[in-house]
């Protein structure tokens, strides 16, 4: 039995219109400070981080996850 309280998924149900472009639109709203900066890139699946100085790229990745 589910409790009688408010139930909020945690997933983004892929069959529904738009799903996919809504899923990008809240990534990109959550990594906005690093992609403006050049330092990153996101898509759908992916997160790209595109930095050259090894410290600076773990820094940008603990950041991210």
């Amino acid at each position: 039995m589910i409790p009688e309280v408010l139930f909020e998924p945690t997933v983004i149900f892929f069959e529904f219109t738009n799903s996919p472009a809504t899923f990008q639109a809240i990534i990109n709203k959550i990594l906005k400070n690093l992609i403006n900066t050049g330092e990153m890139a996101s898509f759908i699946s992916n997160i790209i981080v595109g930095i050259k100085k090894e410290k600076r790229h773990d820094e940008v990745v603990k950041e991210v996850v």
